[in-house]
């Protein structure tokens, strides 16, 4: 499924993001960036341990990755250039609000860096236990709203792992970009 804001092209699939050619890879991460199941997990196994070792070398150099903030390492043998760590809100802990912030964040990063292209899983859908349907739309909110101001990034992709996931998020993408 694929939405146009302005020069942006916002493009919602079903897959594996480690497969993903893009410029960036958004990490649904923890403040220390210590990646070991779900995404993180993954991104590390695929891109090598490089990515880890990253991590912690910009927890010791910055600190924890605050809840809504961003890092950013090499994305080792990935095909993107970097991995875009977001800390996503925990769903019992902090406001789902913090996943726009994430979003945000990561958007303007990937816009600092010249980026023309980014991919995105559903940040604080696993182990961190936000609703699909909420996480989609703070997403879709947030996407809406700052694409027209990007200077570089002309596709955001939202590569969804499962049919559950993609449905709702097609489902409420439509509502909030259409």
């Amino acid at each position: 499924m694929d939405f146009t804001i302005g020069a942006v092209s916002v493009i919602i699939t079903k897959g594996d993001i480690t497969e993903v050619e893009a410029d960036a890879i958004v990490n649904a991460a923890n403040s220390y960036l210590e990646h070991g199941g779900g995404v993180a997990g993954a991104i590390v196994r695929k891109g090598g341990q490089i990515i880890q070792e990253e991590s912690r070398e910009w927890v010791r150099r910055y600190g924890p990755v605050p809840v809504g903030g961003v890092a950013v390492t090499s994305a080792g043998r990935l095909k993107a250039k970097y991995v875009i760590h977001a800390v996503g809100p925990r769903c019992s802990v902090e406001p789902i609000e913090k996943l726009g912030e994430a979003v945000r964040n990561a958007l303007l990063k990937a816009d600092e860096l010249g980026l023309s292209s980014i991919a995105f899983p559903a940040i604080s859908t696993g182990i961190f236990g936000c609703p699909y349907e909420d996480a989609a739309y703070q997403m879709a909110k947030t996407i809406r709203d700052i694409a027209p101001s990007l200077k570089y990034v002309r596709k955001i992709l939202v590569v969804l792992y499962g049919d559950e996931a993609y449905r709702k998020f097609e489902e409420v993408f439509k509502k909030v970009l259409s």
